[in-house]
Formats: C-alpha cells, structure tokens, sequence
C-alpha cells in the first residue's frame, strides 16, 4: 500500500511516494510527469546494481559520479554539467537522482543552478537518504575547509522511495540510517526509539514516521530561520568528526555518536536526566554504531567545529535537549565542557 505524503514549501507543493516496489511500476519517464527524457545522475557503486538499468528502461540518459563523500565537491559538479550538455537538457528538463544523500546532495545542487535552476526529482536508495537529506530541499557540496559549506534550497518535484531497495543495503548503510532514524525520534516521535522497530520487516512504518517528522519541521521552517535547526541535533560534533577522520566515519556514524555527545552535553549543563544519556548510548550499541571516538583527539574535533556552517556571529551553536521531544538552540557553549564531553567518549 502506498503513503503519500504531500509537502508544502515557498516554492510548491511536492508528493513523497513510499512504497515497495513502487520503482518495477515506472516504465517511462513520462509516469513522472516529465515531457522529455531526464538525466539520471548515480554513483559508480549503483550504477552497475540498480541505477543504468531504471535508466535504460525508462528512456534516460544516465551519468555517473564516483561514490563517496570524498567527491562532493564542485569539480564533481563541474563533471555532471558537462554530462547535462550532453543529454541536451534544457529550462523544460529535469535531473533524477537515484542514490545516497551523496548523489541527492550533488543532483540536486546541479538541478539547482544549471540553466538557473531546472526539474528535479529524487529517488533516495539508502535509509538515511529516505529519512532524511531527500526531504526538505537541502542540496549542495563540501569545500576542503568544510562539510556543506556550497550548497542551495532546491526543493523536488517528487520524492519516490522504494523501500524494496532496502534490502540490498549493506549493515553499515542501514545502521547509518538509523542514525537519523532515531534523532528524529528524539525530537518528536518517541516510539522511534523502540528497538523492536529497528529491523527490515519494519522498514515501511520507520521510514514514513521518520519521513513525517522532517516534513512537519521544514513546512514550518522552510529556510532554517527557527525550528529546523533542531534537525541538525547531532551535526555539530558529527560534521566535525567527518572532517578530522577525513571522512573515513560515514555519515550516520559521526551523526549517531554526535547525538550521544550532545545529550551528554546536555546534562553536563544541566538541562537533562543522566538517564537519557543511558537511553541513548544503549539504542546506539543496539543498532551498531559507534558509541566511543576511538582514539580521536578533543581539541582537533572542536576545532573543526568552527568550519561548521551552522555557526552564527562566529559563535558555535549546538542542538541540545531538555528531554525526549524537547529540543533547543544553545550558544555560548563553554569550551571546557564541549571538550570535556570528547574526552569523556575518547
């Protein structure tokens, strides 16, 4: 059975397709409500799995970007507009991307300013992409300095997720996804903490509640101006992570053991029980994600915190909690307590 979730945004209204299977019924782009042939842009992991197949079947050309975090950046960019010269795309075409929150990110960013902004349509094929970065109109790149630092709001004509593709995802890319399956449940949906859902057979339930609590935000918040910060619950230790190990952490890994940093710093100031920290850890080691830094050092980690986009008037902003479901912005975070929380998961 199908879920359709409609979202409202500045720029539109935009469906989000979830269903299994739902892709074996696309036969032509046209089912997409496209009037010509798009530009499927994937990774060099999917290309040969999934995504040259969905492109030759339904009449697209497809271009193909090595995997991995380490090429988000603007040459890849630059790459992928030479491809959409190539497909002869114009102001009436539309970019597809079938991948990660990598290849959604880069698409996306291409749609966003090729041509000044042309279609652009997103199938997520990995959990945390479908939870997460394929909702909200988030797109953009890293530079050296820093995770995101390029980037641009884009939002999609559709979102059509496929959870039959599951099924294909390797235990670290599931476990990543949980990361930000279970940020959300600690912002607003506590029966995503529920460690009887964190399996397959309940990938459709995990993702549409997960899906729900994003759209909710980013439609009263579109451009981060409040509210949506609160997304970014974990990113501030995460992004830094990412960074120091040069991104030899994924994603949902820096994200996941950024969430058990920042309850930690939220009760070393006071502001939760020391009994959500235990909550949290044990979750995390449930799913199998990291709940230690491994031998990373403190004062490289917080000093790459200050290259995080999400700093304002030069100061670090972090998301904290006051409780399950109750999230908030601090700033003027000392340094002695954010290093002290490092040192304590060194």
């Amino acid at each position: 059975m199908e879920t359709h979730i409609q979202v409202n945004s500045p720029d539109g209204t935009y469906p989000i397709h979830i269903q299994k299977g739902i892709l074996g019924q696309i036969a032509h782009y046209d089912q997409f409500g496209l009037n010509r042939p798009p530009l499927v842009i994937t990774d060099s992991n999917l290309a040969p799995l999934h995504a040259q197949a969905f492109a030759d079947k339904i009449g697209a050309s497809c271009a193909v970007m090595t995997a991995g975090e380490s090429n988000k950046h603007l040459a890849t960019v630059a790459n992928l507009y030479g491809e959409a010269v190539t497909a002869k795309l114009d102001r009436g075409s539309a970019i597809i991307a079938f991948g990660g929150g990598v290849v959604g990110d880069v698409a996306g960013f291409v749609a966003s300013t090729y041509l000044r902004g042309i279609g652009f349509i997103q199938i997520p094929t990995s959990l945390l992409a479908m939870v997460d970065s394929s909702v909200g109109g988030k797109v953009g790149v890293d530079l050296p300095e820093g995770k995101n630092l390029v980037g641009a709001f884009k939002q999609p004509l559709a979102v059509w997720i496929d959870t039959d593709i599951l099924a294909t995802l390797p235990t670290r890319e599931w476990q990543c996804g949980m990361a930000e399956i279970i940020k959300h449940g600690l912002l607003a949906d506590e029966d995503l903490l529920n460690p009887d859902l964190h399996q397959l057979s309940c990938a459709d339930e995990l993702v549409r509640r997960a899906v729900q609590v994003k759209v909710d935000v980013v439609q009263r918040d579109p451009y981060e101006h409040g509210e949506r910060a609160h997304l970014n619950l974990g990113h501030t230790f995460g992004h830094a992570i990412e960074q120091v190990t040069q991104y030899e952490w994924a994603h949902g890994e820096a994200v996941g053991i950024g969430l058990l940093l920042a309850t930690m710093l939220s009760h070393r100031l006071e502001f939760c029980d020391e009994s959500l920290i235990g909550q949290v850890e044990g979750i995390l080691s449930h799913t199998g994600l990291p709940i230690r830094l491994n031998g990373l050092d403190p004062e490289a980690v917080y000093a790459a915190m200050f290259t995080d986009k999400k700093r304002k008037d030069g100061k670090l902003r972090f998301i904290l909690l006051k409780g399950v479901s109750k999230p908030f912005i601090a700033e003027n975070v000392a340094k002695e307590d954010v290093l002290a929380v490092l040192s304590a998961l060194k």
